[in-house]
C-alpha cells in the first residue's frame, strides 16, 4: 500500500520550472531517498509534500487522502507531516523534553511519550533536561527526529539532515535515524545529494534531474541497471565505453564483454528493462546486426594484474591482453581507487581494489572485467 503518491506534480517560479511533472510513489513504512545535485528541485519537492508550497499542477495523496490538487490544498498543519530540516532547528531556549513535546497536545507534553521518543532515537532519559547546546550535532539531529515522530505523522520528511555533520558522525547518525524510523514504522522521504547515503539508507532511491524524477528503484536495481549514462555516473563511479553489441556480447576497448540479460537495456524507442518472461530467445533466427551503443562498467568490476604476472595460467595471453598505465592511486587503507589509462591511447578508467592490491604509480598492468556489463541507450 502506498503512503504517498505524487502524480504529475509541477511547480514553477516565474519562467523556471523547479519541479516538472513528477510522478513518485512511496510505499507505506518505507524510506525513499530523493537524490540529485544542487538545484535539481529536491527541496522544492519536499516543501510541496509538506504543504509549504502549493503545486501549480498535479496531485499529492497521503494514502487515500488527497492533500493537494488544483483548487484544493490541505494546509501543512492538517496534513500530519513530520519535518526535519537540515540543521534540526531545535529551540535553543527550551530543554530537550520541551523540544520533543512541542508538536504534541498540551496534555501529552508531560506524559511518557517524551521518554518513549528518547528511547526510540537511542538517547538516555537524562537528556530530557538538557538544552540543545549541550548535545553534539548528531544527538541534536536525533532529537529533531524524535520531535517529528512524536505526533505519529503520516509522513516524515527529512531535508538533508546530515549535511552539516562530519563524515564519520554522518554515517552513524544516518544509521541511527533510519533505525528509529523503521522501529516507529514510519513512512519517510529523505532528500540528499550524497549517493552513498541514499544507497545505504533507503528502500527506494528516486534520482532527480532538472526538476524531474528520471528513475526510481531499489538501491540495488538503480546501481545495477541505471536508466542512462548520466544516472550511471551520478549513482556511483562508472566507466561509459563505446561498444558494438550483438547477440548479447559487447565489443569494446576492453574486449568482448557479456551484456547483462544477454540484451541491451535500451532501444532506439526509449529505455526499458527486460524481465525474465519477456526476454527474446537468444536462439531466435534473424539476429539483428551489431548496434553501436554504450556499456557501463563499474570500478569494482575492473581487475588489474601486473605485467610480470600476466603470463600466469588462467590469464589471457599477450595477444588478448588489454594493457594500461597506472596514473594515480588514492589509498584509503581498506581499499584504493586506481586511475589507469588504457594503452596506447585508450580511455582513462578508475578501478576499485582492496588496499593491499594497489599497484605502483607508473607501472603497467593488464585489465580484465569481472561479471556482466549493462548496455545503455
Amino acid at each position: 500500500m502506498s503512503a504517498l503518491k505524487l502524480t504529475d506534480v509541477t511547480k514553477r517560479f516565474g519562467d523556471t520550472c523547479a519541479v516538472d511533472r513528477v510522478r513518485l510513489t512511496v510505499a507505506e513504512h518505507s524510506v525513499t531517498a530523493v537524490l540529485g545535485p544542487s538545484g535539481c528541485g529536491k527541496t522544492t519537492l519536499l516543501r510541496l509534500i509538506a504543504g509549504f508550497l502549493d503545486p501549480d499542477e498535479g496531485t499529492i495523496e497521503f494514502g487515500e487522502r488527497t492533500v493537494a490538487t488544483p483548487g484544493r490544498v490541505v494546509p501543512p498543519q492538517s496534513r500530519g507531516v513530520g519535518y526535519v530540516p537540515q540543521e534540526g532547528a531545535l529551540f535553543p531556549h527550551l530543554d530537550i523534553a520541551a523540544n520533543i513535546g512541542f508538536g504534541l497536545p498540551r496534555a501529552q507534553r508531560r506524559s511518557a511519550r517524551i521518554g518513549e521518543m528518547l528511547d526510540l532515537v537511542e538517547l538516555p532519559a537524562s537528556f530530557a533536561r538538557r538544552h540543545p547546546h549541550e548535545l553534539s550535532g548528531g544527538q541534536q539531529q536525533r532529537v529533531a527526529l524524535a520531535r517529528a515522530l512524536a505526533p505519529n505523522p503520516a509522513v516524515v520528511l527529512l531535508d538533508e539532515p546530515f549535511s552539516s555533520l562530519d563524515a564519520s558522525l554522518r554515517a552513524t547518525t544516518g544509521r541511527a535515524v533510519v533505525q528509529a524510523l523503521r522501529a516507529a514504522r514510519a513512512t519517510a522521504v529523505l532528500v540528499t545529494h550524497d549517493q552513498d547515503e541514499a544507497l545505504s539508507l533507503a528502500d527506494q532511491v528516486a534520482v532527480m534531474r532538472a526538476g524531474r524524477v528520471v528513475q526510481a528503484a531499489s538501491p540495488r536495481d538503480l546501481y545495477r541497471r541505471p536508466l542512462d549514462a548520466e544516472v550511471a555516473r551520478f549513482v556511483g563511479g562508472a566507466a561509459i565505453l563505446t561498444a558494438s553489441v550483438a547477440d548479447g556480447i559487447a565489443r569494446c576497448v576492453l574486449g568482448d564483454l557479456l551484456v547483462a540479460d544477454g540484451l541491451p537495456v535500451g532501444s532506439s524507442g526509449g529505455s526499458r528493462g527486460w524481465a525474465e518472461d519477456d526476454t527474446p530467445e537468444r536462439e531466435a533466427p534473424d539476429q539483428p546486426p551489431a548496434a553501436a551503443t554504450q556499456v557501463l562498467v563499474r570500478p569494482e568490476q575492473l581487475r588489474l594484474a601486473s605485467r610480470e604476472s600476466s603470463s600466469a595460467p588462467g590469464l589471457p595471453g599477450a595477444a588478448g591482453e588489454v594493457k594500461a598505465r597506472v596514473d594515480h592511486v588514492s589509498f584509503y587503507g581498506h581499499d584504493a581507487a586506481v586511475r589507469v589509462s588504457v594503452l596506447p591511447d585508450g580511455p582513462t578508467l578508475v578501478a576499485r581494489l582492496p588496499g593491499l592490491d594497489a599497484p605502483e604509480v607508473g607501472s603497467t598492468v593488464t585489465v580484465e572485467v569481472a561479471g556482466t556489463v549493462v548496455a545503455l541507450p
